[in-house]
Formats: structure tokens, C-alpha cells, sequence
């Protein structure tokens, strides 16, 4: 039985030929996304900035505009409803009203009272509190979390490789979380700490591709020494590929799945890390891989002064 191959052996695609397009289009678009996040911000969920959620599911789609007026009836504070996973389901954030948890408690059962007064068959599928102590810890950690895995990887690959990979690893990171933060950021989606799982596995899977291309490229440039740089990275790259498709294709399928068909507790978690595989896979070949012809990389770069001694003048 013939194995099935999605790229077919001997494949030499020219990356290269389309780096500067690349970058100019990936700057671009990254630079787009901080400026929307900055002007926009980001739609943070209760974990972030404290407050009450509370979820619930109608027995046919609902007038937001009047929901929220009659919410606001209730005098509990501005009140922010918010489509969540489909249009029968809406999700109502509440500002923590002072008292503690016996006034929390209070304001959740006067709004699960008006939902079931005024829509019947409406159910309440979870409240949540989250006091705003609590709230500004958590946004501070993740935040931090994300920033440690970046920087902490950057000098891994650094010491596992040489500097000029190391600045190529931490771009391309940056490249993906500004890139998903800035679709957060349109969409509107909520970003809880589920979001903040996704975007540190984004890391980690950025920075496995990235690391597979890495090290083969560095066998490359010991194997042949008097290769073009611009022709060793392609031929690097072509060698990598169908690992590469395999692996992203595989992640892909099965986040898809979550997404259509898993609960929508985690669907920020599945879209964050489906986009952020589909990011991933490109900036390890369009980021990581350019970076290193911009730094001065050559065939020759990491070859000692004995070897070069013996082997001559390396081709322009």
C-alpha cells in the first residue's frame, strides 16, 4: 500500500523569492493590530477586571437593547451583554456591587428573577464573581507569564544556537501574539484566562517549529559551506516542509472540531490556538527563517577561522 504523502518528496518551493513581500505585508499587519489593541483594548472577561458573569441561554434569540434595559432597571450598575457562542445565548457582565459576597449573591438573584419573569424556559447557566484584587493579580501574572516565556526562550535559542537565532525566535513570537491579541481585539471576542493558556501554548508550538527549522538549517550551513545563503535556507526549508504540514494540519483538524462541536467554555482557547497555529506555521518560514539573512547570516558565519583557512574564499 502506497503511503499518502501531502508533499511530495524532492519538493523546492523558493521561499526566499517572496521574503521582503512577506515581512513588508507581516510589519504591517503587526503594527495594525497593536495600534487597534491600544485604541480598542481588548473586551477582558471578569477574570481580568473583576465583577459578575452571568451566562445565560434563551429559549429563542432575545432584543439585546431591551435585555439591557430591563437590567438596568435593576439599578446593580452598567450592565454589558454580550452574544456568547451563539444567538441564544448571551452572557451578562455586572460591575461587583459593594457588600461583599452576600451583595453579590443578592444582585445575581434579582437578575436570574427578571430573566425567568420576562422570558420563559430562559435558564441560568453560571454566575460568576470575581472580586477586583483578585481581577488586577490575575491580568498582572498572565501578562508576566507571557513575557517570561518569550524572553525565556529567546535565550534558550540563543545558547542552543548562536545570538542571531535568538533575535529571530523572539520576532517571530512577538509576530504571533500581536497578531492574535489584534484579532481579539476586531472580533471582540473575550479574553479570559483561557485566552491566556492559548496564547502561551501559541508560543510553545511557534517556538517548536521554529527550533526543528532552526536546527536544520544549522546542519545545512556545516554540510554546504560554499551554498548562497538565500539557497541553503529554501533547501532548509523544503526539507522541513512536510513535517511542518503534517504537524500543523493535524492540530488544525482536531481544533476545528473543538470549535464546531466542543462546549463553549473553551471556544476563545480552541479559535486562539487555531489562529495561532496558522500564524505560527507562517512566520517560522516568513519571520525566523528572512531574519536571519537581515542579521548577516552566511554560508560561512559559524565556521572557525582554522576551517575557513583550509577551505578557501567562499563565493560572493
Amino acid at each position: 500500500m502506497k503511503l499518502l504523502k501531502l508533499v511530495p518528496d524532492h519538493t523546492n518551493i523558493d521561499f526566499m523569492r517572496w521574503r521582503n513581500l512577506a515581512v513588508i505585508l507581516s510589519t504591517l499587519l503587526t503594527v495594525a493590530s497593536l495600534a487597534f489593541t491600544a485604541y480598542r483594548g481588548l473586551n477582558l472577561g471578569v477574570d481580568f477586571v473583576g465583577g459578575q458573569l452571568i451566562r445565560v441561554t434563551f429559549v429563542q434569540p432575545v432584543d439585546v437593547e431591551q435585555l439591557r434595559g430591563r437590567v438596568l432597571g435593576l439599578h446593580l450598575g452598567e450592565a454589558s451583554i454580550s452574544e456568547f457562542g451563539g444567538p441564544k445565548s448571551y452572557q451578562i457582565r455586572l460591575p461587583k456591587p459593594e457588600g461583599g459576597d452576600a451583595a453579590a449573591n443578592i444582585a445575581a438573584d434579582r437578575v436570574k428573577q427578571l430573566v425567568t419573569t420576562n422570558y420563559p424556559g430562559a435558564r441560568v447557566d453560571a454566575v460568576e464573581t470575581v472580586s477586583g484584587k483578585v481581577s488586577e493579580e490575575l491580568a498582572s501574572d498572565g501578562l508576566k507569564a507571557i513575557i517570561f516565556a518569550m524572553v525565556g526562550i529567546a535565550i534558550y535559542i540563543w545558547l542552543r544556537f548562536e545570538w542571531q537565532f535568538g533575535v529571530g525566535a523572539l520576532l517571530t513570537l512577538a509576530h504571533d501574539v500581536a497578531m492574535t491579541l489584534g484579532f481579539f481585539a476586531f472580533t471582540r471576542l473575550q479574553v479570559d484566562l483561557n485566552v491566556v493558556a492559548a496564547l502561551l501554548t501559541i508560543v510553545g508550538y511557534s517556538l517548536n517549529d521554529t527550533v526543528v527549522i532552526y536546527d536544520r538549517i544549522r546542519e545545512d550551513l556545516r554540510k554546504y559551506r560554499k551554498m548562497p545563503i538565500l539557497q541553503l535556507l529554501n533547501l532548509s526549508l523544503n526539507e522541513t516542509l512536510a513535517r511542518t504540514v503534517v504537524t500543523s494540519l493535524t492540530v488544525l483538524i482536531a481544533l476545528a472540531v473543538l470549535m464546531w462541536i466542543g462546549p463553549e467554555v473553551i471556544f476563545g482557547l480552541a479559535i486562539a490556538i487555531f489562529l495561532g497555529v496558522l500564524i505560527g506555521t507562517y512566520s517560522s518560514i516568513y519571520i525566523s527563517a528572512p531574519v536571519l539573512v537581515w542579521l548577516k547570516v552566511t554560508s560561512d558565519s559559524f565556521v572557525k577561522v582554522d576551517d575557513k583557512e583550509q577551505t578557501g574564499p567562499q563565493p560572493a
